[in-house]
């Protein structure tokens, strides 16, 4: 019996942020996999190791968490005045799909870097020395989104001295700019798609809850960490080693999408992981970090901790720190509320491994919020490249 043999595709693997996946330039991918359908999700499953029923991805590039289990793909943009294209899809780890539904905030710090070392970007915009500022259009949730990346003799500059909590290494900094990170909706301005910067959500056998939804970076829902019995200071094992506590999130999480307008019915949640995210906010309170470094409650406004793919998040993602930034300049919202009140540009919160600084500048006009730009730093860098290989038959 003979067998194919393998293909191998260009690819490199990279580091963005608290996330790490596989970048693909979409011309570099078989035919048929270069556009959307089930040769394109089949092919990435593969290239990750999905879907693995043993829940490790031993067999694929992916490292069987959230902020792994991923993929990207760029390609020259069709869009006016931006740069390069960008298509983030999440994998799941024990089933076949892959989400397409929302951004990774965390890897679009690589999209710059990858896009200008691999011809994406016009030599003439690129400094020999200085930032070069490249301009994304993130495909998934079309928005804009602009990273300004270091470059040193007329090459990314991808090592320095920034510190990203929830990342070992120091490395060069990103500045990244969500442009009107909200949803738009029919109405141009749906960041609230209830109408209300705070409901109750009543979930059956669990309880009732205050709930802020927001739709700013990713969807998100925000309870307080006091309704629901945590403190906010809790660290990864203490939710993700419970099985009854992941299941509760997760129903809490499949009836606030309804609310949000999000799925029809609670059973779509199984086939929709990636979004919304689902967090908890409590006000500042001293705590160790997983990495050991103490966190003061002087150190912050606010602590969040944020769920993703159905485990709590080692740090926090970087759609999910636009969503926190874009709720905190909001007068009250349960983030803001847990930051203090009033308004504000910039908020510092705590999560599991440390602290994040992030800034969002909202106005009330036309009888709504709206907020124009969030901005965080990040970092990124190239971990590996060459070629990824799969089975011929294997998409």
């Amino acid at each position: 019996m003979s067998f194919p043999a393998q293909i191998r595709i260009p690819a490199t693997y990279m580091r963005g942020g608290t996330s790490k996946g596989v970048f693909f330039k979409v011309s570099d991918l078989p035919e048929r996999a270069q556009t959307a359908g089930s040769a394109r999700d089949q092919l990435l499953l593969r290239v990750i190791g999905s879907p693995d029923p043993y829940g490790k991805q031993i067999d694929g590039m992916g490292a069987a968490t959230s902020s792994t289990s991923k993929t990207v793909l760029l390609e020259k943009s069709q869009v006016p005045e931006h740069d390069v294209d960008y298509l983030f899809g999440q994998v799941s780890i024990d089933k076949a799909f892959v989400d397409w539904s929302g951004n990774c905030g965390n890897l679009t710090a690589a999209v710059g870097s990858f896009a200008i070392s691999n011809g994406l970007i016009d030599a003439s915009r690129i400094p020999e020395n200085g930032l070069c500022t490249v301009r994304i259009w993130q495909k998934n949730i079309q928005k804009t989104i602009i990273a300004h990346v270091p470059i040193t003799n007329g090459e990314v500059q991808e090592t320095g001295d920034f510190e990203l909590d929830g990342v070992t290494f120091p490395a060069a900094e990103v500045q990244i700019e969500f442009l009107d990170p909200a949803d738009d909706g029919e109405d141009g301005g749906a960041m609230f798609p209830t109408g209300n910067v705070v409901d109750q959500l009543d979930v059956p056998d669990i309880g009732s809850f205050k709930a802020t939804f927001i739709n700013a970076g990713i969807p998100t829902i925000f309870l307080n960490a006091a309704d629901i019995g945590y403190t906010g200071a809790e660290l990864q094992d203490d939710i993700n080693a419970d099985p009854v506590a992941l299941a509760k999130f997760e129903k809490i999480r499949a009836y606030g999408a309804v609310k949000m307008g999000l799925m029809s019915d609670i059973s779509e949640a199984e086939q929709r992981q990636h979004t919304p995210k689902i967090a908890f906010v409590a006000p500042p309170k001293t705590y160790v970090s997983s990495s050991g470094k103490a966190v003061n409650d002087s150190d912050v406004d606010l602590l969040v901790r944020a769920l993703s793919m159905g485990k709590l998040h080692h740090a926090m993602m970087g759609t999910a720190a636009v969503a926190i930034g874009t709720a905190a300049a909001i007068p009250g919202t349960l983030v803001n509320i847990a930051a203090g009140g009033g308004e504000r540009e910039a908020v510092r919160f705590g999560h599991p491994s440390g602290t994040l600084r992030v800034g969002a500048q909202a106005i009330f006009e036309n009888e709504q919020w709206q907020v124009k730009k969030a901005i965080m730093s990040r970092s990124a860098r190239v971990l590996m490249e060459g070629w990824v290989r799969v089975p011929a038959d294997s998409f």
